[in-house]
């Protein structure tokens, strides 16, 4: 916990230092219990922002070379995302599987912090797609409070396909904890898409953002 506390401390200092940022709703945090932070996906900061802004580790997957990235920044990274407890993920796999989600399952039902983008990828028009059904099946499956947050302007400290940090204001807004009835994971999926569609209209509410009726889809790699 020290080392979660020293390293969150160091980075959370820097994002508010440099971008003077707007946080509010924190106090929605349970002190205790499990939680699922859900937010909109503008950055790949954005996982960095909630972890180090949050009064708990919220442990998000993470890319495998985050992990093993050589140097001083590689260093830095891998010191963070193990201090809040990332999960490291290979590229190409399928986070919302169910292989996948039994990871954050187990860290839920330890009594801990997770955090997961309905989106599924960051939206490179600024609009708020559908949402994919695991944030639903989180919740129905375990029956932690969902907190549905929203990410303002964090899109413009790293544009798309850049590696340069531009400090730039932005806000985090936390909501009011859905609760979802704890039915399992063997719950018809009619439940599923329900409670995922509270979530993200719950996201919607924070961010003003247009919405679209479509899923997000990742770029092509070529």
């Amino acid at each position: 916990m020290g080392v979660f506390n020293g390293v969150r401390s160091t980075v959370a200092h820097s994002v508010r230092g440099l971008c003077r940022p707007t946080v509010t709703g924190v106090e929605n945090i349970p002190d205790g219990g499990p939680f699922i932070v859900a937010s909109n996906h503008l950055s790949f900061l954005d996982s960095v922002i909630i972890q180090a802004l949050m009064p708990r580790p919220v442990a998000f997957f993470a890319k495998a070379e985050y992990f093993t990235t050589p140097g001083l920044k590689g260093r830095v990274m891998k010191a963070f995302f193990e201090s809040v407890g990332s999960i490291p993920v290979e590229r190409g796999e399928q986070a919302a599987s169910v292989a996948a989600l039994d990871q954050l399952v187990e860290i839920l039902e330890s009594g801990g912090g997770i955090g997961i983008y309905p989106e599924g990828t960051r939206s490179r028009d600024g609009r708020l797609y559908r949402g994919r059904t695991g944030v639903g099946w989180l919740a129905l499956s375990t029956g932690a409070p969902v907190l549905p947050v929203g990410l303002i302007g964090t899109e413009k400290l790293q544009p798309a396909d850049t590696n340069k940090f531009r400090p730039q204001h932005f806000t985090l807004k936390v909501g009011e904890p859905l609760m979802f009835d704890h039915v399992g994971p063997k719950h018809p999926l009619p439940a599923r898409r329900e409670a995922t569609d509270r979530v993200v209209e719950a996201i919607a509410e924070l961010t003003g953002q247009e919405r679209s009726d479509h899923y997000n889809q990742a770029p092509t790699v070529k």
